[in-house]
C-alpha cells in the first residue's frame, strides 16, 4: 500500500493536481477507486510474470501494448485476461502460465490502474510534453544534487548513463522513470537437480513455479521446490528506495535532474 500511495499520489501528483483544477477527479466518475494493495499485489505479479514482454508499465515491448488493448480495457475482474493468461497464445509466443483465479484479479487491477493513470496522464494534449518543468521541479536543484550524490552515485552518473536525460524524456516521463524505472529485465540462473545451470529472464517466481526464457531462446519451467534460484533484479534498489523516499527528496531529485540537459 505504501508503494502505491507513493507511485499513484507523488509520481502522478502533479498530473493530478492538474486534473483537479479543470474540475476531474483522478478517478472516472461512477468508478470505485481500485484497492491499493491489490494493485500493489498485482504490479509486483506483472513484473514477474508480464514485464519481460509487456513492460512493466504494460505499454509494451516484444508484447502487446495492453494499455490500448481492447480487450484488456474491457476486462472485468479478469474475465477478458484470465483465459489468455491461463491458456496463452502459443501462436504468438505466448506460453500458459498456471496463475490462480486471486492472482489473475489483482493483475487485472493493476492493469485498470494503469489504464486510469495512462488516460489521466494524456488528457491534456496529445502526449503530455505540454506540462511544464517548472510546474513539476518545486524542489531544489542543490538538495536533489546531495541527495543523488550520496544514495545514486553508486550506479549512475551524470556525466554518464545520465548524461543529457532531461532532453530524452518530457517533465513528467521523466518523473516517472526515476521513480519507476523499467525496461530492465529480471533475470535468474537455475540448478537443475544434476548440477546443470540454466540463465535467462525470469518470466515466473511464484512459489509454486519457476520459468525462464533462456539464453537459447526457450521458455523452460520447474516446480520450485526442485530447482534452486538464484534471482537477479537490477530495479531492486529503486524499489527499496520508494519505501523511503520523502516527498522533499522526490521533488528535490526531480528539480536536480531536470538540470542535466
Amino acid at each position: 500500500m505504501k508503494k502505491f500511495a507513493l507511485v499513484a499520489g507523488l509520481v502522478l501528483g502533479a498530473v493530478f493536481l492538474l486534473s483537479a483544477q479543470e474540475g476531474a477527479a483522478p478517478t472516472p466518475r461512477g468508478q470505485a477507486a481500485p484497492n491499493p494493495a491489490a494493485v500493489e499485489r498485482g504490479r509486483v505479479l506483472f513484473k514477474t510474470n508480464c514485464a519481460a514482454c509487456h513492460a512493466e508499465d504494460a505499454t509494451g515491448g516484444r508484447g502487446a501494448d495492453l494499455i490500448r488493448s481492447a480487450l484488456v480495457r474491457h476486462d472485468k475482474n479478469g474475465d477478458q485476461i484470465g483465459p489468455v493468461v491461463t491458456n496463452g497464445r502459443v501462436d504468438k509466443g505466448m506460453p500458459p502460465f498456471p496463475l490462480s483465479e486471486t492472482q489473475i484479479q489483482d493483475i487485472a487491477v493493476f492493469l485498470q490502474a494503469q489504464i486510469t493513470l495512462f488516460d489521466l496522464h494524456t488528457r491534456f494534449g496529445p502526449y503530455p510534453n505540454d506540462i511544464p518543468a517548472e510546474r513539476l521541479a518545486t524542489g531544489t536543484a542543490e538538495a536533489g544534487k546531495a541527495y543523488f550524490e550520496s544514495r545514486c552515485s553508486g550506479c549512475h552518473s551524470p556525466t554518464g548513463d545520465l548524461a543529457g536525460i532531461a532532453k530524452k524524456y518530457n517533465p513528467p516521463d521523466l518523473e516517472v522513470h526515476f521513480l519507476y524505472p523499467s525496461g530492465v529485465p529480471t533475470t535468474a540462473v537455475v540448478t537443475l537437480p544434476s548440477g546443470e545451470k540454466l540463465e535467462g529472464t525470469l518470466l515466473l517466481n511464484d512459489g509454486f513455479y519457476v520459468a525462464i526464457q533462456g539464453k537459447d531462446g526457450w521458455y523452460h519451467s520447474w516446480p520450485a521446490r526442485s530447482v534452486k534460484t538464484e534471482v537477479h533484479d537490477p530495479l531492486a534498489a529503486h524499489a527499496e528506495l520508494l519505501e523511503k523516499y520523502t516527498d522533499a527528496d522526490m521533488h528535490n531529485i526531480f528539480t536536480y535532474l531536470e538540470t542535466l540537459k
